[in-house]
């Protein structure tokens, strides 16, 4: 898969280090089980190269620093690349000063946000990253979308498998419910509201106008808006409200925010107190739905190993079409 898409990536116009880079974090995304922001948004993502929303030349640049505080420009170009340059800076910065933030203008989809999450991770880096997108939700109370499923991340590292929350603010991202919709399945619960105002598990209903349904109903419509204001208000960028005025989705804001607790904290406790957390959830007794009590990332982890040993899953006609566009 990492060959075919570098040579894809090429093929319009990436040089070879971000094609590289581009290849990976999608190839990377679908190992992790989430083919809805890795292969299956690779048509979608050249689409968007082919109309001139998405610069392939274009990069994030700085533009303003504060002490540990930075802003950059994403200047257009692909999101995976900007996000994976911003989250590098916020781990410099944080092994510098124990802290740093970068928020971001003018960028584009990051994919799979949990991604970064993993990379600040990796470093040692506790993270918290967030962005806004399009209006695709409705705020509590109201019937037209007007807030953004703005995806979270929260990264803590850890020895025996790194904790990565990486979550959208709506029941279910709109790349998982077209992944539901590709597999001519519903989904478990409720996800958005159909065009008769009702709450749906249709894909294909819920998909028709994009009106997902807020996590914690009332709360996770707050919660959109907070993340909204600080990434627009950090990095002096669009609000979800401007970026809905586009025809495209694109001029995301953006916020990488890294701590590095090794310069203050002992690894030692830092992992002893993670695991006491984990353990004590897991004593909680089983409920008849048969689900396991995992903690933030675990089933990521699960999703990888299995992969590797048995391959991964890719929708036949996602492929094919990924085939076609190597050959036009």
């Amino acid at each position: 898969m990492k060959d075919l898409l570098h040579r894809l990536f090429t093929k319009y116009g990436f040089n070879d280090e971000k094609a590289k880079v581009l290849a990976d974090t999608h190839t990377e995304n679908t190992l992790a089980g989430v083919n809805s922001h890795g292969i299956n948004r690779v048509a979608s993502f050249l689409h968007l190269v082919s109309e001139g929303i998405v610069k392939t030349d274009q990069e994030a640049i700085k533009l303003n620093a504060f002490g540990s505080i930075e802003q950059w420009d994403g200047q257009f170009g692909p999101g995976v690349i900007n996000a994976r340059k911003c989250t590098n800076r916020a781990i410099e910065l944080a092994k510098s000063d124990g802290m740093g933030l970068v928020a971001l203008k003018n960028t584009n989809h990051w994919m799979r946000g949990g991604a970064y999450g993993w990379q600040a991770a990796e470093a040692g880096c506790i993270a918290i990253m967030f962005t806004n997108t399009k209006p695709n939700m409705p705020p509590w109370g109201g019937k037209e979308s007007r807030i953004g499923n703005n995806p979270f991340i929260i990264a803590i590292p850890r020895n025996k498998g790194h904790v990565v929350l990486d979550m959208a603010i709506s029941q279910y991202s709109f790349g998982k419910i077209n992944e539901y919709r590709l597999r001519g399945e519903k989904l478990p619960y409720p996800g958005g509201w159909d065009v008769n105002n009702e709450l749906s598990n249709d894909p294909e209903k819920i998909l028709q106008k994009e009106r997902g349904l807020p996590i914690g109903y009332w709360k996770g419509s707050a919660l959109s808006m907070i993340l909204d204001m600080l990434a627009t208000l950090l990095s002096a960028g669009k609000s979800t409200s401007k970026i809905g005025e586009q025809e495209h989705e694109t001029g995301l804001s953006q916020v990488f925010l890294c701590i590095y607790p090794a310069l203050f904290q002992d690894p030692n406790i830092s992992e002893k107190l993670i695991n006491e957390i984990i353990d004590y959830s897991r004593t909680s007794s089983p409920t008849n739905l048969g689900s396991q009590i995992l903690y933030p990332g675990e089933r990521t982890l699960r999703a990888i190993k299995s992969n590797r040993e048995k391959g991964m899953k890719v929708n036949k006609e996602v492929w094919n079409e990924i085939l076609s566009l190597l050959q036009y």
